[in-house]
């Protein structure tokens, strides 16, 4: 499955569009890798906040998700990813005042505009999904997601090589380089070409919300994004600091958080085509065992190879539900519904991911590695509970479409 394949149209903007995730994932790398760290040092004795930032991030895309998405339906992708990059060029700025002056609240003010930035980069899949066709949508949105893996290699390496840029300051250099590469996602988000509602779409109208979210598929798209992004958040926000207890240094985590970054993103060189040929179901399914396997892993044992196999599994475990709960969210609206509900999924999305960010930080402190791992369990239970149930729902209505007339 390549972008090749597509018609030149939806070929420029998957382009554009995974270029700018790939420089925007690279951000959100730097800052995974370096601000639990940066803020662990700024803290006194008592450490538990240390992943407040990191909380903080996803706080900031909650907050921005409905915004963003009515922004864009008013002023085109364009114009909206281009505020988003902007509120990332601040985020890098404010958050080297933070380093400079050892601010914890100037560090959680940069986190909360990293994640203004962020809600509206995570658009950046709805917004190829918007110019294609039904067929093309599961490969728009697993192809845009695709430029992480070069996130996976240019953020944890740009991070090694800039954390001792502004020596004795540590962490400077890559808050330098989140503000960098935000400027490249604006140049590049120029370029993107995403036609607005036509006549007739406007005029087939809306529904409530209120009767969009009660549809099966809503609930199970919305449980697969959910809890799929809450367990590889609520791992990974805690690995860093977990490596730091075991011994290991910066480098090290730096490479365990390029190895699960580059996992998120390298199988959406096939996720969608193995959602247009299994389904999306068995799809989403066979991520949440793969992301509760990455907790048997972690509890497994505090070895190098532990932490690293194990965020490896939880990325691709990520990848599996959350292109698959984006793509059948994509199943559940009208075009001109599609700002309210995609913008509604996303904050319940993020406020749970926030949630467990911020809790990854006081689990870690406060109860410990293992308890960390073992509460990733029973979301990813729940995820293949919902996919069973829209099976056997969907199943039942294809039984009734066929049934012969009484």
């Amino acid at each position: 499955m390549t972008a090749a394949a597509a018609p030149s149209p939806i070929r420029r903007n998957i382009t554009l569009l995974a270029l700018s995730q790939a420089f925007f994932m690279s951000v959100q790398t730097m800052g995974i890798a370096t601000t639990p760290l940066a803020t662990h040092a700024i803290l006194g004795p008592d450490k538990s906040l240390a992943t407040m930032p990191i909380f903080l991030v996803h706080v900031g895309i909650m907050l921005s998700t409905f915004p963003a998405s009515f922004l864009m339906a008013r002023i085109g992708r364009r114009g909206g990813f281009t505020v988003g990059a902007l509120a990332g060029v601040l985020s890098g700025f404010t958050s080297i005042a933070g380093v400079y002056q050892q601010s914890f609240t100037l560090m959680c003010v940069g986190a909360l505009l990293q994640g203004v930035a962020a809600a509206f980069a995570w658009y950046f899949r709805f917004a190829a999904a918007d110019s294609a066709d039904a067929a093309w949508r599961p490969k728009a949105i697993s192809l845009v997601l695709l430029g992480g893996v070069l996130a996976g290699f240019i953020g944890p390496q740009t991070a090694k090589w800039a954390v001792d840029l502004f020596h004795p300051v540590i962490f400077a250099g890559v808050y330098l380089m989140i503000a960098v590469y935000s400027l490249v996602v604006m140049v590049l988000v120029q370029g993107i070409r995403i036609p607005p509602l036509t006549t007739a779409q406007k005029a087939e109208g809306a529904r409530p919300l209120a009767v969009i979210v009660r549809q099966p598929t809503y609930i199970a798209a919305l449980v697969s994004s959910m809890f799929g992004y809450a367990v590889m958040t609520l791992v990974m926000s805690a690995t860093p600091l977990a490596m730091l207890a075991c011994g290991f240094q910066f480098g090290d985590s730096a490479t365990v958080i390029q190895g699960h970054v580059i996992a998120m993103f390298l199988p959406s060189f096939f996720t969608g085509h193995l959602i247009t040929r299994f389904g999306v179901l068995p799809v989403i399914a066979t991520g949440a065992v793969i992301q509760m396997l990455c907790a048997v892993v972690n509890l497994g044992g505090i070895d190098f190879m532990n932490f690293f196999v194990a965020n490896v599994l939880v990325g691709l475990g990520w990848n599996f539900t959350y292109v698959g709960g984006s793509t059948l969210l994509t199943q559940c609206y009208r075009p001109a519904e599609r700002a309210k509900v995609q913008a509604s999924h996303d904050f319940v999305v993020y406020a749970t991911t926030a949630t467990a960010a911020g809790l990854s930080g006081v689990l870690q402190a406060q109860a410990g590695w293992q308890l960390v791992n073992i509460a990733a369990l029973p979301m990813m239970a729940f995820v293949i509970v919902a996919v069973t149930w829209l099976s056997v729902v969907n199943r039942r209505a294809a039984e009734r479409a066929v049934r012969p007339a009484e």
